[in-house]
């Protein structure tokens, strides 16, 4: 009886893993089809667009497409403009964010109680509500038509970073800070030679999140640039879309090489990228 119970039991279990595997597996291909449709697409002719069946793998590639939409816009000079503008915000944030996080968890003083819940009511405001205040004041300073206000934000801390490195400083013991206090160690020398280390997996969370939000900003770029030489690859992309028109292969490989960094580096910190989000979270 014990035996055709725990026969049983094994079964439920291996139907009910199958079930949900299946599950899993039917809801990333759909969520992966756009993706595959699109580098499908981008290495099909124009008259191979619409051809049915759906032929998903192109008999003749053509690799060529990416080459055209480096001939039809200085693609080549928008990836090196976005890779400004969105790597060095990385370095801002990397920097200062942990600087603020530490200075209102680990450091004992009263304005920390203030400062923090200041800091997260900022949150609260959209970024619609700033964009005429803050364009008439970059206006003023004389940064229109360069890359200050797209980078320059990013290095005086920004709230949802600094949230997430406080919630994970928080886990990390006090007795590490106290033992390196005894020793002698400031606050610059804890910082830079124990915090930050332990802090690797949400340091990458959050420059994979700033890289991201950085290379896909459009609004931004739209705003404070005005000179075409200088246009991020997402600006880019939007007048390129509206000069291709109909030429959907060519729409579809720029789209492809916007995506594609993207992709890369989630792939490459993957593992920290998910750690961090899952310690400050609170998700084990």
């Amino acid at each position: 009886m014990n035996k055709n119970t725990n026969t049983l039991a094994v079964a439920k279990n291996v139907s009910g893993s199958i079930i949900k595997y299946a599950f899993l597996i039917g809801l990333s291909c759909i969520f992966i089809m756009p993706l595959v449709w699109m580098v499908s697409t981008s290495l099909k002719p124009n008259q191979g667009l619409f051809v049915f069946p759906i032929e998903w793998i192109p008999k003749e590639p053509q690799w060529h497409n990416y080459s055209r939409v480096f001939e039809r816009v200085d693609f080549a000079g928008y990836i090196k403009n976005t890779l400004i503008t969105s790597l060095t915000p990385v370095v801002g944030t990397l920097l200062v964010t942990p600087m603020v996080a530490y200075s209102i968890s680990m450091v004992p003083w009263k304005g920390a109680k203030i400062i923090f819940p200041i800091i997260l009511a900022t949150m609260m405001i959209p970024g619609q509500v700033t964009q005429i205040p803050m364009y008439i004041t970059w206006s003023k300073l004389g940064f229109i038509n360069t890359y200050v206000p797209l980078i320059l934000p990013y290095f005086v801390g920004t709230p949802y970073y600094i949230y997430l490195m406080r919630q994970f400083m928080k886990s990390l013991p006090n007795s590490l800070v106290e033992a390196a206090r005894i020793d002698g160690a400031g606050d610059v020398r804890i910082l830079f030679q124990i915090i930050y280390p332990l802090c690797r997996p949400v340091l990458t969370t959050i420059g994979v999140l700033v890289f991201i939000a950085c290379w896909n900003d459009l609004n931004g770029p739209l705003i404070y640039l005005q000179d075409s030489s200088k246009y991020t690859i997402a600006v880019g992309l939007k007048s390129f879309m509206l000069s291709a028109k109909t030429d959907w292969e060519l729409l579809m490989a720029a789209n492809t090489i916007f995506t594609l960094p993207l992709i890369i580096i989630f792939f490459l910190a993957q593992k920290q990228f998910l750690g961090g989000i899952s310690t400050t979270s609170g998700l084990k």
